[in-house]
């Protein structure tokens, strides 16, 4: 996936937290949020109706019926993934 319209500012984000901070556990720390907010950008790219029913699926617990839905959207939102992996 070549086209990042819409993550840019995640991407330069985490490249200036890298930059400014040491490799270590600092920098892990420290650029955790905007590592989490670069990949869940990316996913929602490359499969935004799977990512955006995990997103309203698994937000919270709930009935037998809901995490039945859950586990059923991260599967589709895993087997979405691989099939781009795979191109």
């Amino acid at each position: 996936m070549s086209n990042l319209d819409g993550c840019d500012r995640f991407q330069r984000a985490l490249m200036d937290c890298h930059r400014k901070i040491p490799a270590g556990p600092a920098r892990e720390a420290a650029c955790k949020h905007l590592n989490r907010a670069l990949a869940q950008c990316l996913v929602s790219l490359a499969c935004p109706d799977e990512s955006e029913a995990v997103r309203s699926l698994c937000s919270s617990g709930g009935t037998g019926l809901k995490r039945t839905q859950c586990q059923q959207a991260q599967l589709s939102l895993s087997l979405c993934l691989s099939s781009l992996q795979q191109q």
